[in-house]
Formats: C-alpha cells, sequence, structure tokens
C-alpha cells in the first residue's frame, strides 16, 4: 500500500543525522528553550529572510503570540477563511477575540479578498490570511483591502515552508508569519512545533516573552506569560531537516506539476495556481466529482492511501456554533468540504508510485 504520507523514509535516509543531533542535545541537557532552540531560530530566519523568529511550542500557539503582540483581544475581530484547519481560528478565540469566516475562491481555493472585504465591520483588527496547501493566497488582494481599513495582514504559513508570493516568501509578506512544524509538515519536528517570524524588533521582544511565562529574567514575570517554548530536541531536529527543504521542495514541486498535467480525468478538478505564486504542494487536494469516501476506498483497492483535509468548514463547525453561521453561507468552501480527497504526496515517493497514483486517479468513473 502507498502511503499518503511516509515519514519513516525520510527518517531512514537521515537517521544517523536525526540521533546525533538528538545526542548532542541531550548531553547538553538543552530541553526547553536554550541553544538547539536558539541556533534553529537563526538559521529559520536565514532562510525565511526575516530579521526576527521566535521559535514557540507548535503552530497554533504560534497564531496566538503573533495576534497577542498586535494587541487584538476582546472585542475585536479577525477575518480568517472558512477554508482552513481549525487552528487558524483557535489562535484569534484564545486572544478573546472573535473570528470571522469567509469564503474562499472557486479556483484558488485560498481567501477571497472580496468576501473578506464585505466582512469588514468597525471592530476588524487583522485579516488572517492561510497559505492553504502551500499556495500563497492572494496577498496583494488581501493587502489592499487591509491598508484601505487600517488593518494588520497575519500570514499562516503552517503548510507553505518556502513558498513565494510575486517573488517574496511566505512570512516576510505581512506584519507576522506562523508555522508550524507538526509531523508531515513540508519542515517538520519530531513532534510539536511552531514560528512566528516578524521585521518588527518589538513584536519579536514581546513574543519571547510571553512565550516564556511572562518574563526576560527568570522568577520576574512583567505580563501574564505562557508556557510557549519551544523544546531543545525539536530545535536540533529541525536544523537537521532544514538542510534538506529545499531539496524536499523541489521534489514536492516536480510532483505536484506532474500530477497538474498528467490528471486529465475530468472527473476531477484540482487546485488553480496562479504564475505570480510559488506553491510548495504540502498537500494535493482535488474535488472529486460524486462521493469523496467512494473514490478513497477505489484507491484503496489499487493500493493506494487517499484520506480526507477539512471536510467540514470552519464556519460550520460545532465549536463554532454560538457565532451563528449556516450552510450556504461559504459556498465555495462547502462545496470543497463536500468533494475534497488528499493524494499521495511527499519527497521520497519514487517516479513509479507517482505515475501509479495519476494512472489510478485518471481510471476512475461513476
Amino acid at each position: 500500500m502507498l502511503k499518503r504520507i511516509d515519514l519513516s523514509r525520510d527518517y531512514h535516509k537521515h537517521k544517523e543525522e536525526y540521533l546525533a543531533a538528538i545526542a548532542s542535545c541531550c548531553e547538553d541537557t538543552a530541553f526547553s528553550g536554550g541553544k538547539y532552540a536558539d541556533n534553529f531560530e537563526k538559521e529559520f530566519a536565514a532562510f525565511l529572510g526575516s530579521p526576527f523568529v521566535q521559535g514557540v511550542n507548535n503552530g497554533t500557539s504560534a497564531i496566538h503570540c503573533a495576534l497577542s503582540a498586535l494587541g487584538i483581544g476582546e472585542g475585536d475581530e479577525v477575518i480568517v477563511p472558512a477554508n482552513t484547519y481549525i487552528a487558524s481560528a483557535w489562535g484569534v478565540t484564545y486572544t478573546g477575540a472573535t473570528p470571522v469566516f469567509v469564503d474562499c475562491t472557486s479556483d484558488t481555493w485560498e481567501i477571497d479578498p472580496e468576501a473578506a472585504e464585505r466582512a469588514v465591520t468597525d471592530k476588524t483588527k487583522a485579516i488572517l490570511g492561510v497559505h492553504l496547501y502551500g499556495q500563497p493566497f492572494d496577498f496583494a488582494g488581501i493587502k489592499k483591502i487591509a491598508d484601505k481599513y487600517n488593518l494588520f495582514v497575519v500570514e499562516d504559513c503552517a503548510q507553505a515552508h518556502g513558498a513565494e508570493f510575486e517573488g517574496k516568501t511566505v512570512g516576510t509578506l505581512g506584519e507576522l508569519g506562523c508555522f508550524s512544524f507538526y509531523p508531515g509538515k513540508n519542515l517538520y519536528a519530531f513532534g510539536e512545533g511552531g514560528a512566528v517570524s516578524c521585521r518588527d524588533q518589538k513584536y519579536h521582544d514581546y513574543i519571547g516573552v510571553m512565550k516564556n511565562q511572562g518574563c526576560k529574567v527568570r522568577y520576574y514575570h512583567e505580563m501574564i506569560g505562557y508556557n510557549y517554548r519551544l523544546e531543545g530536541i525539536q530545535g536540533a531536529v529541525l536544523s537537521v531537516s532544514l538542510k534538506y527543504l529545499n531539496e524536499w521542495t523541489e521534489r514536492r514541486i516536480g510532483i505536484g506539476k506532474r500530477y497538474l498535467a498528467e490528471i486529465k480525468n475530468p472527473l476531477i478538478r484540482m487546485q488553480y495556481h496562479p504564475e505570480n505564486t510559488k506553491p510548495v504542494f504540502h498537500l494535493f487536494e482535488i474535488m472529486a466529482e460524486g462521493d469523496p469516501e467512494r473514490f478513497i476506498e477505489y484507491m484503496k483497492e489499487k493500493e493506494i492511501e487517499c484520506n480526507r483535509h477539512y471536510p467540514v468548514p470552519c464556519h460550520l463547525q460545532e465549536a463554532y456554533r454560538s457565532l451563528g453561521y449556516k450552510a450556504g453561507d461559504c459556498p465555495n468552501a462547502e462545496a470543497l468540504a463536500s468533494h475534497c480527497v488528499t493524494l499521495p504526496l511527499f519527497p521520497e515517493m519514487t517516479d513509479e508510485e507517482v505515475s501509479m497514483v495519476i494512472d489510478a486517479v485518471n481510471a476512475y468513473s461513476l
């Protein structure tokens, strides 16, 4: 069975490097923050071309930290795409603000700038754009609205390490960029991890205190803080993985381009990738006509594992029922959620496995 993603292949290929990095961290007992986490922050900042990076414990915390650094809190609203993983919205809720969900476009499946503008009120403080599936959202369109209404733009880059919009790396476009290093991400830890990138030192310094129990000096707490530090072992692992990220990205792009060029089945719709962007194909999502579970079962019979990402859009989740959204409020996101299927795509796939997926998808019928 070809897995949808197989992390063991990378582990076995670079096992000695990973274990050596972990052993070094253990020898130094630098487990909570410390030099291995600090070193990774510097390396990742250089990779992004960002002046500052703060490592944190996961991507959800990264969003919470970023919005808190901007002063967003109770009574405020933050515009969020309905088509995203729920953690994008959790970060808003944790500040006390309210997520305002808007639709995605029908072709890129990214946040729709026109829908975002319609959602602006006098309570709106920021737009949280998500570079979903590794495809950058229309930053220029969102920034135009943000400038018009004096709003912050925060990037959720959890699925888009190394992606570019108009030649600029995501995470360097808005006020702050939020990353996840959850296992399976394009750049991943051996557990949880995240980071916040920014250009303004005041945000960097604020998050450095917030994530560290609210203190600069141990036992002297100047604000309500959180235990959001990046673990040293995860920093050590990420420093190893970062060395291979460009190689992995090129392979992901190669596989993604093959899928786009060679999948010809009229029952399958694929994401549109504008020419002014460089997607990094974290997930290769398709819309399969008919019942997506039937398609998944068909692929399983072909010895290919597929699954579904986000079959319920954020605005229709039970957790946010109190906000009063209903079916039909975000029709594009709802259509995608009803038909979405994720194909296998990871850097260690062989050319033969890629061909196997393409052939199976092209042979699918109702």
